[in-house]
């Protein structure tokens, strides 16, 4: 004779369902879930990983020049080490947009390869004061695990050699609730 056991009532069901929900969610509790990479960026040389490809006919294309344009392959990583282990890479373009030199408009895609979030990517635009060490830009949209994200990233230079120009920019994700997983 086989066992039997009690069918479990709709409310159990949903309950346990609910609580599945609650302990596997990675939002806080203010409805926002924030993730931290770092960007390693080399504007010269063989390891290049920023290039000029654009610029105003007899200027010279600089970052503080109005109207240069530059594409972006940075690796990005889980801590500024850049040895840490690789989540992805931050692919875009950077435009000299103010005519003062001071900010680049910045349009990039940060697409991931880690385990964790492999094949996804979230999308960053807006303008960074290139003075500032702290620079916000609007996270506008998203796919896979991200699919159609929405929030602010923020920015931060944490190490830069002029020597190498080699520098380590923290990149702060901020996702509102209707976003990501």
């Amino acid at each position: 004779m086989a066992l039997s056991f009690p069918k479990p009532s709709k409310l159990i069901s949903f309950s346990l369902l609910l609580l599945m929900a609650l302990v596997q969610s990675p939002w806080d509790v203010n409805g926002e879930q924030d993730l931290v990479f770092f960007l390693q960026d080399v504007t010269k040389g063989p390891n290049a990983t920023v290039a000029a490809v654009a610029g105003v006919k007899g200027k010279d294309w600089s970052y503080t020049t109005f109207g240069s344009i530059y594409v972006v392959d940075d690796p990005v990583t889980e801590g500024p080490n850049k040895n840490s282990a690789p989540v992805g890479s931050a692919q875009g373009l950077l435009v000299t947009s103010s005519s003062d030199g001071s900010s680049l408009n910045v349009i990039m895609s940060i697409v991931f390869t880690n385990l964790q979030y492999n094949g996804s990517t979230l999308q960053i635009q807006g303008v960074s004061r290139q003075n500032e060490n702290y620079r916000e830009v609007s996270v506008v949209a998203g796919t896979g695990r991200f699919r159609s994200a929405r929030g602010f990233a923020a920015l931060e230079t944490v190490y830069y050699d002029p020597n190498t120009t080699y520098s380590v920019i923290r990149l702060s994700v901020t996702l509102l609730s209707s976003s990501g997983p």
